[in-house]
């Protein structure tokens, strides 16, 4: 049996998409409070979260409302929809939560210091690299910043950087252990990234 407000939704949807402005923000009223319960029944998100992972929910079902399929009930596509932005948001939070150490703090003696060679090797290693190649190790793998941060600045996608990167270090890979090496000219570094 049909469920009636799935085929409600599907003719507010379908009209939507035909560019019936009220019928997509009647169907948008309707849906979301729906999609916040499966939200937080997903997750148990706070107040907060749940708010968050809601708009984003809304902003792919916006986003994406052409690739529901005339016909196909509504309900299991904006489930899915929400729960995929559920996780995603979750992932996001463990990737920046951080974890107490247990009341151990990370100090290091004042008198600490970093053995220069360490640092004159790395800079000659580097410098073996185009410019770009060295920046993104530096960033990614000495700072720990993310792809989509190393990216930005320089207009890659975080998908290009994270190539980039792994052909960076295979290259100083390739190259640790090996004699000096004269530094790479500009002709000889673009030639490479071709």
């Amino acid at each position: 049996m049909d469920d009636p407000r799935d085929l409600r939704w599907a003719n507010l949807l379908r009209r939507a998409n035909r560019g019936e402005r009220q019928a997509y923000l009647m169907f948008l009223r309707e849906i979301a409070p729906v999609l916040r319960g499966v939200i937080v029944a997903r997750g148990g998100a706070r107040i907060d979260d749940s708010e968050d992972i809601l708009q984003n929910t809304l902003i792919a079902i916006h986003e994406k409302r052409y690739t529901w399929r005339d016909g196909d009930p509504v309900a299991p596509w904006l489930y899915s929809i929400a729960r995929y932005k559920t996780a995603d948001a979750f992932r996001q939070r463990r990737r920046n939560r951080a974890d107490p150490l247990d009341g151990v703090e990370l100090t290091t003696p004042d008198d600490a210091t970093v053995d220069p060679s360490v640092s004159y090797d790395l800079d000659r290693l580097l410098a073996g690299l185009d410019d770009t190649s060295a920046h993104i190790v530096r960033e990614m793998k000495l700072r720990g910043a993310s792809a989509a941060e190393t990216g930005a600045p320089l207009g890659m996608s975080a998908g290009a950087v994270r190539v980039a990167l792994h052909r960076a270090l295979a290259r100083l890979s390739s190259r640790v252990g090996q004699p000096d090496a004269p530094p790479r000219t500009s002709k000889e570094k673009t030639h490479e990234n071709r």
